[in-house]
């Protein structure tokens, strides 16, 4: 039987975590070892569990119990299961949830770098995008279309915030991640240097006169590639550009000049997946 739970009061410190706790404090550099992260919507949580996530507690709408949530409850085993009418869990949140379902699960430890691309063809490198909605959305595409790992610089938004995790329907749960350095000046020389060391050419995504067309020969046949992307309104350091062994544009109509992140991230991985895997 699942530990459920009725909020009778809402400022109960159990329900920090849902309600009062920012990012920044669910991941708690200081304690790691208890880190934690929110999954959102029946399915996010089952992929975090596939991945062997530990789940903490769960807020759920409480016709969800016997519903849609049933098997991810029995999945969590005697955690506390808190529940409520939906109109009273917007109240707490202070947003909408999506899909009624909420678990508070402790952060996994990420594999490194090294590990990650030993076994890698196809990687994504993200340089310094913050916004946690592209960030999901280029890990949903990373997924779908090929990619084998994300790297992410330093500045980036992490994907295991709330929102990230959301947008990527939980795909951060099934590919390799991990940040390439510490702070800032970990990237983009040292960075690219660990990228070569490894035995990868670097493919810098960018909208320049002298680039070549993504659908080049070359790229294709490069046996390791890493695709890197850079944030939303700059786009990539001219320092990263002027390292990297290309410079790739998507070709454009219409007039259209450029593509948001997360669409180019998209186009980029089906083009340049590994065909031969």
């Amino acid at each position: 039987m699942p530990n459920v739970i009725e909020i009778s009061d809402f400022e109960a410190p159990e329900l920090d975590v849902y309600a009062r706790l920012t990012e920044a404090q669910l991941l708690n550099r200081q304690d790691p070892q208890n880190a934690m992260f929110i999954a959102e919507s029946p399915v996010v949580i089952e992929r975090a569990l596939d991945a062997g996530c530990v789940p903490v507690s769960m807020l759920l709408e409480k016709k969800h119990i016997e519903t849609q949530a049933k098997h991810v409850i029995a999945r969590c085993g005697d955690i506390p299961v808190y529940t409520s009418s939906l109109d009273v869990l917007e109240q707490l949140t202070g947003y909408k949830l999506t899909r009624g379902v909420l678990c508070a699960m402790l952060r996994p430890e990420q594999p490194d770098v090294e590990s990650i691309c030993a076994v890698s063809k196809r990687i994504a490198v993200l340089e310094n995008i913050m916004n946690p909605t592209n960030v999901g959305a280029i890990f949903r595409s990373a997924a779908a279309l090929g990619m084998d790992a994300v790297l992410l610089t330093p500045a980036c938004s992490d994907p295991l915030y709330r929102r990230s995790v959301r947008v990527s329907m939980g795909t951060v749960f099934q590919v390799p991640w991990a940040y390439i350095g510490e702070n800032i000046r970990d990237w983009p020389e040292r960075g690219l240097e660990r990228l070569c060391r490894m035995g990868f050419r670097t493919a810098a995504m960018a909208l320049r006169d002298d680039a070549v067309s993504i659908d080049c020969p070359e790229l294709a046949a490069e046996e390791k590639l890493a695709v890197i992307l850079g944030t939303e309104g700059d786009g990539l350091a001219e320092d990263t550009i002027a390292s990297c062994d290309y410079t790739v544009r998507i070709p454009m109509y219409h007039d259209v000049d450029s593509l948001n992140v997360a669409a180019a991230s998209a186009v980029a991985f089906w083009e340049l997946r590994n065909k031969h895997s």
